[in-house]
């Protein structure tokens, strides 16, 4: 017995008619009753009494008729769920995020994913681009969104750049006037992040103060959160920090970006050179995304 035979026989029963049932199932009459026969051969009792007026169902008919209205109906439920849940199946794509990133550009951006990639399931990781590159590289990590370009057989693209600037401590000197150069800088307590935290803007900071003939009283350390409470502890004049970050993070220290010359902090979308298609679809949405951050 096939679920094609009952359902041939529930059209029959509806219709009242082979000829009208055949004509709805998009069948040829004789092909129908021969599909009727095979059930009935299959049950081994006739289901209908045929006339010249058309068809009634027999005792048989009437008992196998409601079982299999429930099992087509069932049928039909078990198919549209497995194929819901088959649309809905998603990927994990995921993510790590640096510390501070803006979320100006960071939620913008999820939601792009979600539009353009509905199949990817991201989950984010906090961690800072030493810590992601080795997650990458580990296969613990997809994507991750670091602030130094990917090296070592991974693959990246630049996103956006941020100038940096300092947050200068309300009272100094250095609060007042539109920008802060960077020879301006010497001998001035700076907080500034650790190698360990942005490697290559760490070198580039030092490398450029060396060159503009600054020498500030440098004050490293990893941090995140609490900028202000490390700025104390080191009795810091000012922290260099990205606008965002110290908008967010020291809100009452006037923020001034550094020139003569400009630095930046760049952040890069690294990945794997082999890797899922929905990875490189999620990746290729971020590049497109990253041109403003």
């Amino acid at each position: 017995m096939e679920l094609r035979h009952l359902r041939y026989f529930v059209a029959v029963a509806a219709e009242g008619s082979l000829t009208r049932a055949a004509e709805r199932l998009h069948l040829t009459q004789p092909s129908l009753s021969r599909q009727i026969r095979q059930l009935e051969r299959d049950v081994g009792a006739p289901l209908l009494e045929r006339a010249a007026t058309g068809t009634t169902l027999t005792p048989a008919g009437v008992a196998l008729h409601a079982h299999a209205v429930l099992l087509l109906r069932l049928a039909d439920a078990t198919r549209d769920t497995a194929h819901a849940a088959a649309g809905q199946t998603r990927e994990v794509v995921d993510i790590g995020i640096p510390p501070g990133l803006s979320t100006d550009w960071l939620l913008p951006a999820l939601a792009g994913i979600d539009a353009a990639v509905p199949h990817a399931a991201v989950t984010l990781t906090e961690a800072s681009s030493t810590e992601q590159l080795e997650m990458v590289r580990a296969g613990r990590l997809d994507l991750g969104l670091v602030h130094e370009q990917p090296l070592g057989g991974l693959r990246g693209a630049r996103l956006f750049a941020q100038p940096f600037g300092v947050a200068v401590r309300p009272g100094h000197a250095l609060a007042d006037g539109p920008a802060c150069r960077l020879r301006e800088l010497d001998g001035v307590r700076i907080l500034a992040h650790g190698s360990q935290q942005v490697p290559v803007a760490h070198d580039r900071l030092v490398l450029a103060a060396h060159d503009a003939g600054a020498v500030p009283r440098w004050q490293f350390a990893q941090f995140a959160e609490h900028a202000l409470a490390c700025a104390e502890a080191t009795k810091a004049d000012a922290v260099l920090l990205t606008e965002h970050s110290a908008t967010r993070l020291l809100t009452s220290w006037p923020w001034r970006p550094l020139v003569e010359p400009e630095l930046e902090l760049v952040t890069w979308l690294a990945w794997q050179r082999s890797t899922r298609t929905v990875v490189a679809e999620v990746a290729e949405e971020l590049i497109g995304l990253g041109r403003t951050p």
